[in-house]
């Protein structure tokens, strides 16, 4: 580790992710309507996904993972807003030994309820009458008397295989509860009291939790502030911008204004990672039963409009950032999130060959693409994660089986919020990226220029990390590469849960 902290800026092992990542010039919204299915099921599409050391003070025992989904949110989405598909499971899974198979999976399923059974009414003339929105006055508690919608939610904990591994409800240390209130989503000041009424009132819905076979942990599901950035419509355009212009906030951030929905889970390293393996992989899945028939006739309540049978079916999938999006092709881009890590050897050509850099040169006649194929460097940094030559460990577990995933070393220490660098190991903070994923690690640039060669300029002559390559391999992998948009730590909550309120709905 002391070799990967004097090479400071020049490691790009944080690389490592990158990888291929920018293969296709789609868009490099970490996971936003990143395929053809799941652009039209936004309920059901993952995001981003987190997965580090807890940094806040007197936590760092434990392992924060999170995983963002439902993309674009208006914080004015009203009247119904961003509620989670009842009719979904949700997923988070863990690989503790490096076989590409998950070893704990988390599942996540939620409810809808209308007050009383059919919401609440307005006597008017004589009549009661349903109301039409979500809540019928100011809000300050869990699921008060003017809150028109609960959602409700469950998680289970399954040990082996996620469909048939043993099962377990996770409850609430205080109580034992095994249902959780999850809040409504930041619709206004006006309904939460002001500018700092929602953040009083989301907390309160931060739960410590108890983990069958672990110790206890924390949790907390609902809305925040999309933490991702990227300057969109530059991005799809061409790469419509200078990417060698400063990464000063030079370009604007177009998700600035949008949220996401939030599953985050605090656990005991202890719960995910064995004494024999500290490197643990992990990535988020959303499944939809097989079969839905839709009634021509929908029953009173919310959202009952619809039969649904089946065996589940996988539709959505992510690990690291932007794989699906600008690293497989169009015409496997649904194939990509129904499948499981175990079977990634059906995408290598994505990463062996990628094609991202031949089209940054097609762009940027200055900026040549890398010649090294197979591209050694990304398979190492994608599908196995790095150790160094003499034998260090950054995030490859010891009998790994190529595949894609988030990996983290838990027995890397985390770095506390105020002295993160966004660049992760290649800035010489191996608590970061890609070593795990913490909010603040700019994993557009760090992918940006692994794409291009970065590895092999890190690496040098005698190929320290051993990734297969060499310097002159990458003509442009030295360059300072970047999407024109800063990320770091310093635009988050040094606590759990890390991500920030969501934007109120009004003002805005």
């Amino acid at each position: 580790m002391s070799r990967l902290k004097r090479l400071g800026s020049r490691a790009p092992i944080w690389a490592v992710t990158a990888l291929c990542a920018l293969q296709g010039v789609n868009a490099l919204a970490s996971s936003h309507r990143e395929a053809p299915f799941i652009a039209g099921n936004p309920r059901v599409d993952a995001t981003d996904f987190y997965m580090f050391r807890s940094y806040e003070p007197g936590r760092d025992g434990f392992v924060t993972i999170v995983a963002n989904y439902i993309p674009v949110q208006d914080a004015y989405g009203g009247p119904n807003y961003f509620s989670l598909d009842p009719n979904a499971l949700y997923e988070i899974h863990i690989d503790n030994n490096g076989d590409a198979k998950e070893d704990l999976t988390f599942q996540f399923r939620f409810k809808n309820t209308l007050q009383g059974g059919n919401g609440i009414a307005l006597n008017v003339g004589g009549k009661n009458v349903a109301i039409p929105l979500i809540q019928a006055g100011p809000i300050s508690t869990v699921n008060g008397a003017t809150q028109n919608l609960r959602e409700t939610f469950s998680v289970d904990v399954v040990r082996g295989d996620r469909r048939s591994g043993q099962r377990a409800a996770i409850t609430n240390a205080t109580g034992g509860a095994a249902v959780f209130d999850k809040p409504l989503d930041n619709i206004g000041e006006k309904t939460f009291g002001g500018a700092t009424g929602y953040a009083a009132y989301a907390g309160q819905h931060l739960y410590n939790i108890k983990i069958p076979g672990c110790q206890d942990g924390r949790m907390f599901v609902g809305q925040r502030k999309d933490p991702f950035q990227v300057p969109l419509g530059k991005v799809f355009d061409l790469i419509n911008l200078n990417p060698l212009g400063p990464d000063t906030n030079g370009n604007a951030d177009k998700l600035d204004d949008k949220n996401v929905t939030s599953m985050i889970l605090e656990v005991p390293i202890s719960c995910v990672a064995t004494a024999a393996e500290p490197v643990i992989g992990g990535w988020t899945t959303a499944s939809l039963r097989q079969g839905r028939l839709l009634d021509p006739t929908p029953k009173a309540g919310h959202a009952n409009n619809a039969a649904n049978g089946g065996a589940w079916v996988q539709v959505s999938r992510l690990g690291m950032p932007l794989v699906n999006e600008v690293v497989i092709g169009l015409k496997d881009k649904d194939r990509f999130n129904s499948s499981k890590p175990k079977d990634d050897g059906q995408f290598a050509d994505y990463v062996t060959n990628p094609t991202l850099p031949a089209l940054v040169q097609l762009l940027f006649p200055s900026a040549p693409a890398p010649t090294n194929f197979p591209r050694t460097d990304l398979v190492a940094a994608f599908l196995t994660g790095i150790k160094l030559r003499d034998g260090t460990v950054v995030n490859q577990p010891k009998n790994v089986v190529p595949s894609e995933m988030l990996r983290l070393n838990t027995a890397i220490a985390p770095t506390a919020l105020a002295t993160q660098n966004n660049l992760g190991v290649a800035g010489g903070d191996l608590a970061g990226f890609p070593n795990g994923r913490r909010p603040g690690d700019d994993v557009v640039d760090i992918e940006l220029r692994v794409a291009m060669g970065a590895l092999c300029v890190l690496t040098g002559a005698n190929d320290a990390l051993g990734v297969g390559c060499k310097p002159s391999d990458a003509a442009a992998g030295g360059a300072a590469i970047t999407d024109g948009v800063k990320t770091d730590a310093s635009q988050f909550d040094g606590v759990f849960p890390y991500i920030r309120t969501p934007l109120a709905g009004s003002p805005n």
